[in-house]
């Protein structure tokens, strides 16, 4: 066959035969003629497209689609309403350097995210880089645990959280203070993902040595011309973990007692009393150590302290010996009543972290039953064997202006020993405890005030002093506080009222009990009022004043 033999067209039959053998599935079979149009549609359209016959009116312009910063069309500046950012600009937070890092950290939580001041970086080689996160954030989390578990305010925690993680260039970090639980998230940017650690508080015990220790380190920490690094931190944070307390046993036990009997000469005791109420407290305080070896809780711990004191004011009044046996029980529970849990209790509360509130003042109402319950056994006991207890023996103290101001100051010192605060504070808090002391005095014997209401104003001038005195030093405020705060703890309220229930006068009980709750309180809120009025009349380190949370009105 030629050449041109092959190029000729083949028959009909032939090419439907050979159309057969290559047509797909999807073609069209023969005899179906779709018509077309003559724009030429495509056969395959999409769900999407407009159907034919459905005309929509096209805008003449399209508007383009605008972003979240440009102006919209809509808006017209004669009718526009009054704008949030003012007209110069939101101005610039300035944290100066002279005032307390705890200022100028809580300033730094106190205002959002956006308008935190991030701090100036600093010049670096080109191999030099910054510590790891996880270890700078493992640090702040040891550093705060000591902190929280040394009783400190939980708002005071997180700023030397934030002054930690600051010092080290993470000023995107965000702590969170609970009650038994510190954690902190930090996220490099918007885009990174966070990091975020958390440490759990265990154990907690009293020594302001130690808590003075860890307010140095924070404070060394947020000075810029310290330079500290990392490891210097953790070495300085392994010592004053090992750090010993400053006093032994014997001188905490000897201090126990002591501030039962300057409590006892507070409410109108001698010296007969004086030694009964110290020897009862040392010897609860020696059963409370045995009962902590042993592995017991500290409720009763608190229910095995409280007995000595009463079963020796009730051992007096049954070998008819002629003093107060109330003074001897109110002695006692003096060194018991836990005055320190209550005042950072109701400051959480105040400064908005409620639900360490609620944590602490659980906890303080349960060491509170304990006392109850230690002493509610020995006044049954004493009733049930004939002890003549009187609850009218508390309107016939006379106030003797000489004795309790020194009793009080005594009370003060020893509460100052027993939690374990250094030598150079000790002689400051007993000068504010004389002084609240006074100050209760004067107004409630005197001008005849109640006493809910002079005990609110003397804790009030303990916070203020203190405040005073913790600024002076770069320091915390507990210190100078707490101890101060000792003669006015309500002991003689708490036992007259023990004593009505244990006689069953119900109501006569909760009432005493009501107003020993009323005094607490008064004490706790003085004491932080206080504290917020020196920060209100001194510079803070913020732009104007220190931000707070807006009252809500109810909703």
């Amino acid at each position: 066959m030629t050449e041109a033999e092959h190029r000729k067209p083949q028959s009909d039959e032939a090419r439907s035969s050979y159309d057969s053998e290559i047509t797909s599935e999807f073609a069209l079979p023969d005899g179906l003629a779709m018509p077309r149009t003559a724009g030429g549609e495509p056969e395959t359209t999409s769900e999407f497209a407009l159907p034919k016959g459905l005309d929509v009116p096209q805008p003449p312009t399209v508007e383009p689609e605008g972003s979240a910063f440009s102006t919209p069309r809509t808006y017209s500046a004669k009718d526009a309403p009054p704008a949030f950012t003012p007209p110069n600009g939101i101005p610039v937070v300035s944290l100066t350097k002279d005032v307390p890092w705890q200022d100028r950290m809580r300033t730094m939580l106190r205002m959002p995210v956006a308008e935190r001041p991030a701090p100036e970086p600093a010049a670096k080689a080109e191999d030099e880089s910054g510590p790891a996160v996880p270890r700078v954030l493992d640090l702040t989390l040891r550093i705060g645990e000591l902190l929280l578990a040394g009783g400190e305010g939980a708002e005071d925690v997180e700023a030397a959280m934030f002054a930690v993680c600051r010092s080290f260039g993470l000023d995107r970090c965000e702590p969170n203070v609970t009650f038994t639980l510190l954690s902190i998230s930090y996220q490099p940017s918007l885009v990174d993902d966070p990091v975020t650690a958390s440490r759990t508080v265990r154990r907690r015990g009293t020594d302001y040595t130690r808590l003075a220790a860890v307010f140095q380190l924070v404070d060394d920490l947020s000075d810029p011309e310290a330079a500290m690094t990392l490891e210097e931190a953790y070495r300085r944070l392994a010592e004053i973990r090992r750090n010993r307390h400053p006093y032994p046993t014997w001188v905490l036990t000897s201090a126990s007692g002591l501030l039962a009997g300057a409590a006892s000469v507070l409410v109108g005791g001698d010296l007969v009393v004086f030694v009964a109420a110290m020897l009862g407290a040392m010897l609860g305080d020696r059963l409370a150590w045995l009962c902590a070896g042993r592995g017991l809780p500290e409720f009763y711990q608190f229910t095995v302290a409280a007995m000595p004191p009463a079963a020796i004011g009730i051992a007096l009044t049954l070998a008819d010996v002629d003093v107060k046996a109330s003074a001897v029980i109110t002695g006692g529970l003096f060194a018991l009543l836990p005055g320190r849990a209550l005042v950072a209790g109701v400051q959480d509360g105040l400064t908005g972290f409620y639900i360490t509130a609620s944590a602490r003042l659980l906890e303080v109402m349960y060491f509170f039953v304990g006392i109850v319950v230690g002493v509610l056994v020995m006044l049954y006991v004493g009733v049930q064997l004939g002890a003549h207890l009187n609850p009218d023996e508390a309107l016939s103290t006379d106030p003797r202006p000489l004795w309790q101001t020194a009793a009080s100051m005594l009370l003060s010192l020893t509460f100052a020993v027993l939690l374990q605060q250094e030598r150079s504070t000790v002689l400051a808090v007993t000068l504010n405890g004389g002084v609240a002391w006074c100050v209760y005095g004067a107004m409630h014997y005197t001008a005849d005030f109640s006493p809910v209401a002079s005990t609110a104003v003397a804790a009030g001038l303990v916070g203020l002093f203190g405040q005073l005195l913790s600024r002076f030093r770069f320091a915390s405020a507990l210190p100078y506080t707490t101890a101060a705060i000792g003669p006015l703890l309500p002991g003689s309220a708490t036992y007259f009222g023990l004593l009505s229930i244990a006689q069953n006068h119900v109501d006569e009980g909760l009432v005493s009990l009501s107003k020993a709750a009323a005094l607490a309180m008064a004490i706790a809120i003085g004491v932080n009022l206080g504290s917020e009025i020196s920060r209100l009349f001194l510079r803070v380190g913020s732009a104007g004043k220190r931000r707070a949370a807006k009252r809500t009105r109810g909703f």
